[in-house]
């Protein structure tokens, strides 16, 4: 038993300096990493780094979102300061139209009193003459006392005056014996007339006139019925 112990124990020894021996002889050389480990470490790296880099695609959507309604909302600002200045330009016409319009009523005013008062004037100047022969007129009546004399003059001057009115264009509107017509005529009384159809004016309570074509003052008139 003991002889077995002891060529155990040389046996592990002679293995041991075995091993020695070839450890000894081999030249120690460092592990370094090849040129595909260099490779595929920085490959790794530029993908973690990637990886760390990239945005969810949830951020990148709300990002662009935001992007398209900045430019929206700038577009529409645009367009709404491009409709403020052509309102503005707009109601500058206005106003300018308005002034224009104002003046024009104002000047076309002031132009008809003008024509007013100077169609005053000329018939005034027309009726001095008229105005004259009455006051001669009544004068001679006063001193004569000649009813016949006073008669004339006032024919006179009522046929001064009739000429006068009826050169700025008074017509006298004839009434009697004409059917009633109510826009020149005015009914006053209906009367009984024999041997006349109803409704014909047989007498004139007040004279009427038209001015150039329009009805001045209507036939105040007494008619059939």
């Amino acid at each position: 038993m003991q002889n077995e112990t002891t060529t155990a124990q040389q046996a592990e020894g002679q293995e041991g300096q075995e091993a020695e021996a070839r450890q000894a002889a081999s030249p120690e050389v460092d592990h370094q990493p090849d040129a595909t480990e260099d490779v595929d470490v920085e490959a790794a790296d530029t993908t973690a780094e990637a990886e760390g880099d990239a945005e969810p695609e949830a951020e990148v959507i709300e990002r662009a979102d935001e992007e398209a309604a900045a430019a929206e909302g700038t577009a529409i600002a645009a367009d709404l300061g491009a409709a403020r200045a052509e309102a503005e330009s707009y109601l500058d016409d206005l106003r300018r139209l308005q002034a224009d319009f104002d003046n024009y009523r104002k000047r076309t005013l002031r132009e008809q009193t003008a024509r007013a008062a100077s169609a005053s004037q000329a018939l005034v100047a027309k009726l001095l003459p008229v105005l004259d022969n009455f006051e001669l007129a009544v004068s001679a009546a006063e001193q004569s006392h000649d009813f016949d004399r006073m008669l004339k003059g006032v024919e006179m001057v009522f046929g001064e005056l009739r000429e006068v009115l009826q050169g700025e264009g008074l017509i006298k509107i004839e009434a009697e014996g004409k059917p009633f017509d109510p826009e020149r005529h005015e009914a006053v009384i209906a009367v009984e007339q024999e041997d006349t159809e109803p409704g014909t004016v047989v007498d004139i309570v007040r004279t009427g006139y038209e001015l150039r074509g329009k009805v001045l003052r209507p036939a105040m008139v007494k008619v059939a019925k």
